[in-house]
């Protein structure tokens, strides 16, 4: 049958100002552990925090793989906490795309960085109020992890 043009444009509009904007979508810090060292913290602090790392994505070792391309150290980390992953699927069965919770760990010269996504912007993609209570527990829990760094 056809879009709604007044749905069509708004997720268009949501899309643009999400993506084309200077929203700050992370939560960043910089360190002076080693890369490795930083990785273990960073690990430690989630676990405090209630999230357990499902996947670990190698960047610098996938790039050399696949493409043989020299790249910094680089990891993502999935970090999930199940009780809110199951609120959030709870209320709706696509926002598993929105899902881990992405931290980073990369090396910008002599130091460390560790940054997290900010699950209030990246979830206002999902134009689902109910989430935001979710997003504030999860942020509020990523900022401590992070500021323990």
């Amino acid at each position: 049958m056809g879009r709604d043009p007044q749905e069509y444009s708004y997720k268009y509009i949501c899309f643009d100002i999400f993506v084309g904007s200077d929203i700050l979508y992370d939560i960043t810090t910089r360190t002076n552990l080693g890369y490795n060292e930083a990785i273990a913290k960073v690990k430690e602090e989630l676990t405090k925090e209630g999230f357990g790392v499902l996947t670990e994505i190698d960047v610098k070792s996938t790039l050399k793989k696949k493409l043989d391309y020299d790249f910094t150290d680089y990891i993502i980390l999935g970090a999930c906490n199940p009780p809110f992953a199951k609120k959030a699927l709870e209320g709706e069965m696509n926002i598993g795309l929105l899902l881990p919770c992405n931290v980073i760990v990369y090396v910008d010269g002599d130091e460390t960085v560790v940054s997290a996504i900010d699950p209030k912007e990246m979830l206002k993609i999902a134009g689902n109020k109910d989430f935001l209570t979710i997003a504030d527990e999860i942020k509020e829990r990523l900022e401590r992890v992070i500021s323990n760094m």
